[in-house]
């Protein structure tokens, strides 16, 4: 009967096997051999729990039985139980100190339990006494790249897959090896050869879509991930992933769809919310988008980029003031991100802090020094300051950083970027002076340079936010709205009695529309309140 189920064994007939090893035992209960070889075809079907009994009782009849002690270790490891597969392969090594195998499966233990050079020292001695250990290489491999020797790795995987050239594993961990040195094309051929072998591996299918993402084909990208979500419906990170992809093609619904679905699995995924609201903000959905960026910083109090991405939403819905508190809360948790402060002097120029604004982008320069918008911009504040030396100077190394940026056909650009940092007054002066835009048709020319932004929305929700009004006023007069610029400078006011910008501006537009009078009325305000704009 033992035989006999071993030859059924081999033949892939598990059950047919137990069913002989159960009747070799009911004819000889002490049969430690049928013990042990029933607890093995248990292994085969995923009975864990039954081999662990099976092994206990062989061991139980013959206490030096090796087979049963390392056999016991890979199921307790199947099991999760790492430190009990150690102690039984111990037992095992004890009992025959030249067993490959006990070796191999006490570095699978000790790499579960992050011991990785104690299982680098278990797979090392399991190929000294067994060279041709394809197994053994292959998770050496594994561990050398866990301890970031891709090349060692890399080396380990080539010894595998020469041992055994069918070994889908040995492709797919070198891959992976290969993608942490950057080697994308290589990682893709061997994620490929990996695939050819073993067509429902959902792991090879998801990081060759990652090689692919970081060549730049999303769309095959895209076709991996889901190739991996079919063999996988709960694959949460290639649900995720898939979202990224789809955003860099430009699809934000089809990526919102997807981070839904990586949230329905994982309600506590803090990466998931963060990129639902950059999707959401690309859609212009800004309220969305700061509710999912609430939603990763209630689960991550310290998310940085949280907290950068709904200052830039918040600063989109006009609401600049909350924009910096943000800011100001990112640089808390991240005082060398050149990108926040970049952001906070954006924030800053809109409500004509441009003091604020230049000490804001000369740190990101500190952070960044080849950082062009950041030069570009702090030269315009200075420019508005009256410091035109340190304005060309900037300027100057802007355009040497970035050549487009003295370049016409980049206008729309430029524009959008200068829009942003300080308004529309700031933009059309710009645009007259240096793209040579006509006065009388300023209107149409810009319609569709300059971000559109729900000023209207803003005041709504918050009707006592005087930066909402003047951010409004400043797009009614690029639109050629005077009189409803004039209404909005004046609620401003109303709210913020020494808001000198809005003083300023509503001068600007008194003198365009022939009030000579309430014009200097109004510069002689604004001067008296912020001195600094007597020069501009």
């Amino acid at each position: 009967y033992n035989y006999r189920g071993i030859v059924k064994g081999s033949l892939g007939d598990h059950d047919g096997a137990i069913a002989d090893f159960d009747r070799a035992i009911e004819l000889k209960p002490d049969n430690a051999d049928a013990y042990f070889l029933r607890g093995v075809a248990k292994s085969d079907l995923g009975d864990h729990d039954g081999a662990i009994t099976d092994f206990d009782r062989a061991i139980e009849i013959d206490p030096d039985n090796v087979n049963a002690y390392y056999n016991r270790g890979g199921a307790k490891g199947s099991l999760g139980d790492h430190d009990g597969a150690i102690a039984d392969s111990d037992r095992a090594i004890e009992l025959k100190p030249d067993n490959a195998d006990a070796y191999y499966n006490r570095g699978r233990a000790k790499s579960e339990l992050g011991d990785y050079r104690g299982a680098k020292a278990d797979y090392d001695r399991a190929i000294e006494l067994k060279p041709d250990y394809a197994g053994a290489y292959t998770n050496r491999g594994v561990t050398k790249g866990r301890l970031s020797d891709y090349h060692g790795a890399i080396a380990d995987h080539d010894w595998a897959i020469e041992i055994d050239p069918d070994g889908a594993n040995a492709y797919y961990n070198r891959g992976r090896a290969k993608s942490e040195l950057g080697d994308y094309e290589g990682a893709i051929a061997d994620y490929d050869r990996a695939i050819e072998l073993k067509p429902d591996d959902a792991d090879a299918y998801y990081y060759r879509g990652g090689a692919k993402s970081e060549l730049g084909d999303y769309r095959g990208a895209i076709a991996d991930y889901s190739r991996a979500i079919a063999l996988k419906p709960d694959y949460m990170d290639a649900y995720t992933n898939r979202g990224v992809a789809k955003s860099n093609l430009g699809d934000h619904r089809g990526a919102i769809a997807d981070y839904d679905k990586t949230i329905a699995l994982k309600p506590d995924y803090v990466d998931a919310y963060y990129n639902r609201g950059s999707a959401k903000q690309k859609l212009g959905d800004y309220e969305g988008a700061i509710a999912d960026y609430s939603l990763a910083i209630k689960l991550n109090p310290e998310d940085a980029g949280a907290y950068n991405n709904r200052g830039s939403a918040k600063r989109d819905l006009g609401d600049r003031d909350g924009a910096i508190a943000d800011y100001d809360r990112a640089i808390e948790i991240n005082p060398n991100s050149a990108e926040v402060y970049y952001n906070r002097g954006l924030a800053k120029g809109g409500l004509g802090d441009y003091h604020g604004t230049i000490a804001d982008y000369d740190r990101a320069i500190e952070l960044k020094p080849d950082y062009a918008d950041s030069y570009f911009l702090r030269g315009l504040a200075k420019s508005a300051l009256g410091d035109e030396q340190g304005a060309r100077e900037d300027r100057a190394r802007a355009i040497e950083l970035d050549p487009t940026l003295n370049d016409r056909s980049s206008k729309k650009r430029i524009l959008k970027l200068i829009a942003v940092a300080f308004g529309a007054i700031f933009i059309i002066s710009f645009a007259i002076k240096e793209f040579g835009y006509e006065q009388e048709n300023i209107e149409t020319e810009l319609d569709d340079q300059v971000p559109k932004t729900n000023y209207s929305r803003a005041i709504e929700l918050k009707p006592k936010d005087a930066e909402a009004y003047f951010l409004q006023g400043n797009a009614k007069y690029k639109l050629g709205d005077h009189d409803g610029a004039i209404a909005n400078y004046g609620r401003a006011i109303e709210i913020k009695p020494d808001y000198a910008s809005a003083y300023y501006n509503r001068g600007i537009i008194k003198r365009d529309m022939g009030d000579h009078d309430g014009a200097e009325t109004d510069r002689k305000r604004a001067i008296e309140l912020d001195p600094a704009l007597k020069d501009r």
